[in-house]
Parts: structure tokens; C-alpha cells; sequence
């Protein structure tokens, strides 16, 4: 059994109409799918933001290890998505694979879990860019609220997402590089010198001892935020040259890449500060009130006042990279949800350059809505928009994670792949295990991931549920609608 997007490619193949439905089929490579991926884990926010919580409130020194421990639970996870990947090709990956494992009704939760997943992250990263792009022009002496600016950049990113693919991936190639180019400068700075007071030692970070330090499930939980949205490259599954083998190649790599990335960026840091140190250097920072410090001191101290404010600037054009890749990874969910008959058929249109347009418009509004009422409300918006979102979309994703594996091992149970039992059985069990042990970890621990109180945790988490059942009651509706044309056609 094979699913593609066939409404897509009849529509490619066929005189284009005055409303097409079809995407760029063959317009974006790995590289290109690479970048929407590293653009939505946004390495530099993921850097300066998690890692001093990684290790004030982890495991310390270990924090390096969670990352890795962290990449190692999703690669296993990899295998099987990648294995679901090359027999069922659509843009809208998780909704695609549950639906063909356990029907369209729990594929529909599914979809909706994704679409709250990417949604409200993405909105987070608005809170986060508004008030670092706020305090970025402070510092010049120009005032303008947070808020003004989300705003005026979500009209900014909405234009963009109308645009062809391969706009949007050159525009994040160049700002994911030039944010990765500036960790790295530190990174191997570090290295050359031979770290900080203490040298450098892979068992201060990297041993079972070092990992195990402390609270590691806090640490891990970090480091899963930090990894969020690689699960993006089959999105683009319509759009991808060759895609059976592209997006395999783009998923290993965009996890192989920020594993080792992450986990060596945050080494690095903690032998600039010194295994001994790095705890009390993290927590100084977050009881300042800046817990950027944790890493800008260190830039400036290696390189001068330049580097601090040039990793301020990256910190905002990071986040603006993690904006659009989200912007680019919901409108494919929405176009697809649409393509098979779950949304309104006017949501799967596409416009001259093949863009989901209409879908680029919906998400515009629905980002506006999450984002609006933290600023009526006069609310932090990186103590609350931030931090509140941020959990919530990590509890979400580790949830389709976990529905994910089960999905794969259920399809492949009926669907054969001879000599594939470890992509097809093994891994997939062995994720749904390892994901829902790190789920049990955030959920545990999700008050210090959002760094709100117990009511805020519970209010946040119930959501997950509530719109998996939404999800599900909205796709009975429409089968049951289905079912009713169709018979009164035929009376």
C-alpha cells in the first residue's frame, strides 16, 4: 500500500484552473529541506535560551550528554518514521502516517495535535522575537513595543510564505548559517585554547556518571525542546525532488547535525565556565534576570563588544528563521488536512507560484489570535508567551511521537516489508518506549519547563487532549456529511 498526494499531482499534471490545488512538485532538495528544519529549531535560540536551564536546573556539567542522549532516542525514532516515509508520501506527515495505520478519525486528532504543536511554538517564538527585537532597538534608543513588532512581522512573513519554496529556503539558508557560523567561531575558539580553567574533559559531560548528575529529566526535557520540528522534512514531502530518497537523507541529517551541534556548542560552554563552575555560572545568570549572559559574556570575552551584539542581532533573525519555517510547515498541514477532504476544499487553493496561499492566510489570523491576547492582557511576553507555548508544544509533539511509533507498528504489521523487522518493528517499539519515558519527564517536570505554577501546568496540559478529541469529533462530523451527500445523491 503506497498513499501520495494524488489530488496534487492530477492537478500538476492536468491545464492548470482558475483555483489549483497543486504544490511545486521538485522545487526543494536536502539541502534546501535541511534549512527549514535547522530554521525551525532555531540552533542559536535553542542555544542561548535552554542551555543555562539545562545546567542550573539539570544535570550541570552533564547537560552536553542530555543532547546527545536526547539525538540518540530521536535517530531511533528516525528509523521508523523514515521507513513510513517511503511508502506513504504526503504533506502533512503525522496526520498521513496515523490515518493510513489507524483510520482517518485518529489520524484527524492527530493532524490537530500538529497543528497546536507548530501553532502555538511558533507563537512562542513571536513573544521571544518581539521583546529580543524590542530591546535590540532599546539599546539604539528607539522605543517600540513587542507586540508592534510581531505584528507588523507576521504581514512580513505572510508575503513570504505566498512566495515560491525556493525564496523562503535561500532566505533561511543565509540566516541559519550565519547564526550557526557564530557558535561555531566560539565552539572551536574554545577548543583551540584548550578550554577554560579546567581544560577540556569529554567524562566531566559525556560519562554516565555526568549525565546522571543532578536532574537529568530536567536536562533532557531542555534538550528535547531544543531539537523540536526535525519531524518537519516530510512535510515537504510534495515539493521534494526524489522524495522517497530525499527526505530520508534530510531527516538523518538534520538530526545527526543538531545532536552533535547542540551537544558540542553546549561542551564548549561548559569548559569555557569549567565543569565545577558551570552550575553557579548558569544560575547567575537566570537570578540576573538575563540568562542570555550565559552566553553572550563569553562571546564578548573571546572577541570583543562586536560579538555580543551581533549574537543579539542573530538572536532575532533566529527566531525570525524559526517564524517562517513554522509559517511553511502549518500551511502544509492545512493544504493537506484540505487535499483529503477534512477542511474545506478553498483552504487546499494555490496561488501562481504555487503556494498555499489561502492556508498561508489562516495561519497568519491563528498566530494573531494566540499572540493578541498577551499583549491586551499586558503579559510578559517571554515569561508567559515564551514559556507557557513552549511547553505546551513540546507536550503535543511528544505526543504524536508516541502515536507516531505506534502508528508504524501498526501499518507494518498489515503492509509486509520482508528483512525490514528493525525499521518496521523493533526501533518503532523501542521509540514508543524511549518517547514515552521523555514525555513522563516533561510532564513531571512541566512546571520548571514553563516556569509557571501548577494550575498554569494543568490548564496548559489539558489542551493536548481536549484538541486530539476536537480533532476527532470534527472529522465525524464530516464523514457523517460525506455520508449524507452521498446517499442523497443517489436518491
Amino acid at each position: 500500500m503506497s498513499i501520495s498526494n494524488s489530488e496534487s499531482r492530477t492537478a500538476e499534471s492536468s491545464p492548470r484552473t482558475e483555483h489549483s490545488t497543486a504544490l511545486r512538485a521538485g522545487s526543494v532538495g536536502v539541502m534546501g529541506i535541511l534549512f527549514f528544519v535547522l530554521s525551525a529549531q532555531a540552533p542559536l535560540t535553542g542555544i542561548v535560551g535552554a542551555s543555562p536551564l539545562a545546567a542550573a536546573l539539570g544535570n550541570g556539567p552533564g547537560a552536553p550528554g542530555a543532547y546527545l542522549v536526547v539525538g540518540i532516542v530521536i535517530v531511533i525514532f528516525a528509523v521508523g518514521f523514515v521507513a513510513m516515509s517511503r511508502k506513504i508520501q504526503a504533506n502533512g506527515a503525522f496526520y498521513a502516517y496515523v490515518t493510513a495505520a489507524f483510520g482517518r478519525k485518529i489520524g484527524a486528532g492527530a493532524a490537530w495535535l500538529a497543528l497546536l504543536a507548530y501553532s502555538t511554538v511558533q507563537a512562542a517564538m513571536y513573544g521571544l522575537y518581539g521583546a529580543a527585537f524590542s530591546g535590540l532597538l532599546g539599546s539604539a534608543g528607539i522605543g517600540v513595543p513587542w507586540w508592534l513588532l510581531a505584528v507588523v512581522t507576521m504581514a512580513g512573513v505572510q508575503v513570504l510564505g505566498s512566495l515560491n519554496i525556493e525564496l523562503g529556503a535561500r532566505v533561511l539558508a543565509l540566516l541559519v548559517g550565519l547564526e550557526v557560523a557564530i557558535l561555531l567561531m566560539f565552539g572551536f575558539t574554545v577548543l583551540m585554547r584548550g578550554g577554560g580553567p579546567e581544560g577540556i574533559s569529554l567524562a566531566a559531560s559525556f560519562s554516565p556518571a555526568a549525565i546522571a548528575t543532578g536532574a537529568p529529566g530536567v536536562a533532557i526535557m531542555f534538550a528535547v525542546a531544543s531539537m523540536f520540528g526535525f519531524e518537519s522534512t516530510a512535510i515537504y514531502s510534495a515539493e521534494a525532488k526524489d522524495a522517497h530518497r530525499t527526505v530520508a537523507r534530510a531527516t538523518y541529517l538534520s538530526v545527526g547535525v543538531i545532536a552533535v551541534f547542540f551537544s558540542f556548542i553546549s561542551w564548549m560552554l561548559v569548559s569555557y565556565y569549567g565543569p565545577s563552575h558551570v552550575i553557579d555560572a548558569a544560575g547567575a545568570a537566570l537570578e540576573s534576570g538575563d540568562s542570555t549572559s550565559f552566553v553572550l559574556t563569553p562571546m564578548v570575552e573571546l572577541f570583543g563588544p562586536w560579538a555580543g551584539i551581533a549574537t543579539g542581532i542573530l538572536l532575532v533573525t533566529s527566531l525570525l528563521a524559526g517564524i517562517i519555517a513554522f509559517h511553511n510547515g502549518i500551511n502544509r498541514y492545512l493544504h493537506s488536512l484540505a487535499l483529503r477532504g477534512s477542511m474545506p476544499g478553498v483552504v487546499a487553493r494555490t496561488n501562481r507560484h504555487r503556494a498555499p496561499s489561502v492556508a498561508a492566510r489562516i495561519q497568519t489570523v491563528i498566530a494573531f489570535l494566540l499572540v493578541a491576547p498577551f499583549a491586551v492582557l499586558s503579559l510578559d511576553p517571554v515569561l508567559t508567551l515564551f514559556f507557557w507555548f513552549s511547553g505546551l508544544a513540546v507536550a503535543a509533539l511528544l505526543v504524536l511521537y508516541v502515536l507516531c511509533s505506534l502508528a508504524v507498528v501498526a501499518y507494518f504489521r498489515r503492509e509486509k516489508m520482508a528483512g525490514q523487522l528493525w525499521q518496521t518493528a523493533v526501533a518503532p517499539v523501542l521509540a514508543t518506549a524511549l518517547l514515552a519515558w521523555v514525555l513522563y519527564l516533561v510532564v513531571s517536570n512541566f512546571t520548571a519547563l514553563i516556569g509557571g505554577n501548577a494550575e498554569t501546568a494543568v490548564g496548559l496540559l489539558i489542551a493536548v487532549p481536549i484538541v486530539f478529541a476536537a480533532g476527532v469529533l470534527v472529522e465525524v462530523g464530516v464523514e457523517r456529511k460525506a455520508a449524507a451527500a452521498g446517499l442523497a445523491a443517489d436518491m
